[in-house]
């Protein structure tokens, strides 16, 4: 392989003289110690490059090695349930040391003789109740030459010959690499049709976002980012969560790093870590490592998906990813643009959102991968460059409010800085689920909870009884939909989690409670007494007494909901 010597040095980024012949994106390793790095520029007989770790010691002369390779990682059996740093270097194995040997029972799914396309299936692994599938690289494919039969192997042994059109045979074994900045190859992609379901009302029922589509959650410090994350982590429904922490302070990753093998998977009973790979990158490590624990976070999530697995990004935060790129880019001396960001930060942005997709994979299946990525803005700025250029490659933007989390209501998403670009798209599977009204029932509760910010302005100047009697209502039910439907507690064991057939009962009921109490408005009725009716308080409550199991329970309020209301506004008798 190709060597070089390094020239200068300042930080992350290195300047070295080639002796020989080197590629952009290609990874290298520097120093007697091999650190890991990347080749970034090259400019004539010499190049740029970023290492991956700590370069304290580092002095021009060392050497650079070259791999002839692009930044890779190894994709197989086994990831799942493990901790790694932004390399994909596992965290429980001491630096230097060998990861230890893993053994697996493959069983074959081709013969000699059989054709393989790129990408699919040659065998899987028994055992796994996830990811059973042995993929070939999507860029392979061509006869079986030879396969093993039946039985325990080693992670590093071969199981597969095969020979491609040119006559020459490659051994594959129960892994493979692949660089973490080329998106994998699909069949073909599918439409995001269907909503990804997460189990919070305000998400489902406001802005719901795409099985395959793209959310940003932003918000200022303490409005609940990591928090939110993780309820959907436990909660929403995919196969498999890749949860990246890209910069974060060191205590908070290290709350993610307790918390999350001790949450236990509400489907199975089981951790949920056995569904999940979390990749560590605190803001005390290596900047350059930070800025490619994306690119591996989402090529282990496309791979994934490419067994047929629906699949859940959490990236906490892409703004300290955006730093990272900062940073180099000042060490690299380019012209910044604004707030100091590099120019490409809108292409990058684009790149990494761009890879979520619901598709057919390469081996025939059906995938997904859905990337939920928070965002830091100073301040709670949402104006800021990464949140600004964020907006314009997600579907949806929850925006996180420092008001309500201050107040306590969770989540703390604001429904009037937020929006769901595909939830029109979702009305025939709401329709599918039991909710034919769903659209409208949605665009209701919009506007409701537009016209509620207007009035709560004007009667912080006049007073909320010098409203008129219209109006005074329009804020009781605003109030019942953020108390009934919007608010719902992460730590309740009842209401942590709404299934879309409760979201509807309670939608349904929640809707009908405003349309009757204006048809009693219009009888004579006051506000107050709407407000005091016992039916208004068991529907402010109806979130935590009526859980999933006992979804039946919301009959019992229509007939109370009915009488109630009927009851209002009538004379009395004789009089």
């Amino acid at each position: 392989m190709a060597e070089a010597r390094i020239r200068s040095i300042s930080g992350p980024v290195l300047h070295a003289s080639a002796q020989g012949s080197f590629a952009v994106g290609e990874a290298v390793e520097v120093g007697e110690s091999r650190l890991p790095g990347e080749i970034i520029r090259l400019e004539g007989g010499s190049f740029v490059a970023q290492v991956y770790e700590d370069t304290t010691g580092l002095k021009p002369g060392d050497p650079v090695h070259g791999t002839g390779a692009p930044l890779s990682v190894p994709l197989g059996p086994g990831l799942l349930g493990r901790i790694y740093d932004g390399l994909l270097r596992r965290l429980d194995v001491e630096a230097g040391e060998a990861a230890p040997r893993e053994r697996f029972v493959f069983a074959p799914s081709a013969a000699p003789g059989n054709r393989l396309a790129p990408g699919t299936a040659f065998g899987e692994i028994e055992g796994a109740a996830h990811a059973r599938l042995c993929l070939l690289p999507p860029d392979l494919g061509g006869e079986v030459a030879s396969i093993v039969a039946r039985g325990e192997v080693d992670a590093g042994d071969t199981v597969l010959v095969l020979r491609d059109d040119a006559g020459r045979e490659h051994a594959i074994g129960l892994f493979h690499r692949w660089p973490v900045r080329r998106p994998r190859p699909v069949g073909r992609r599918l439409p995001a049709d269907e909503p990804l379901v997460t189990g919070q009302r305000i998400l489902d029922t406001l802005f719901p976002v795409a099985r395959g589509g793209r959310a940003a959650i932003p918000g200022g410090f303490g409005t609940g980012k990591t928090v939110l994350q993780e309820t959907l982590a436990k909660w929403c429904h995919a196969d498999i969560i890749v949860y990246v922490g890209c910069g974060e302070r060191g205590n908070e990753m290290a709350e993610v790093l307790e918390e999350f093998p001790q949450l236990v998977d509400p489907r199975t009973g089981r951790a949920l870590m056995e569904r999940t790979v979390i990749i560590a990158n605190a803001s005390n490590m290596p900047v350059a490592a930070r800025e490619a624990s994306i690119y591996t976070a989402v090529t282990v999530a496309e791979y994934f998906r490419d067994q047929g697995l629906h699949v859940a990004l959490m990236a906490d935060s892409t703004s300290r990813w955006a730093e990272a790129l900062r940073e180099v880019s000042g060490r690299l001396g380019e012209l910044p643009g604004e707030a100091g960001y590099p120019a490409y930060l809108s292409s990058r942005l684009a790149g990494f959102y761009e890879r979520a997709a619901r598709v057919e994979a390469l081996c025939g299946r059906e995938g997904s991968l859905t990337i939920i990525g928070a965002v830091s803005p100073p301040g709670g700025d949402f104006s800021e460059p990464v949140t600004s250029h964020t907006k314009r490659y997600v579907g949806c933007f929850w925006g996180l409010d420092r008001e309500r989390a201050q107040a306590r209501f969770y989540p703390a998403i604001h429904p009037l800085q937020s929006y769901s670009v595909d939830a029109g798209r979702f009305a025939p599977w709401w329709s599918a689920h039991g909710n034919d009204n769903w659209l409208r029932q949605r665009e209701k509760l919009l506007v409701l909870l537009e016209e509620q910010a207007q009035l709560e302005r004007m009667a912080r100047i006049v007073g909320k009884d010098a409203l008129p009697a219209e109006q005074q209502l329009t804020l009781i039910a605003a109030e019942l939909v953020n108390e009934a439907l919007l608010r719902q507690s992460a730590f309740s064991p009842v209401d942590r989690y709404c299934s879309p057939q409760r979201q509807s009962e309670m939608l349904r009921l929640a809707m009908r409670f405003i349309a009757l109490a204006r048809e009693a408005l219009a009888r004579g009725a006051r506000p107050e007494e709407v407000a005091a009716l016992p039916v208004h308080r068991r529907l402010q409550r109806m979130g935590e007494e009526i859980g999933e199991d006992a979804i039946g329970r919301f009959a019992e309020l229509w007939p109370q909901l009915e009488r109630e209301m009927a009851a209002l506004g009538r004379a009395p008798a004789g009089a």
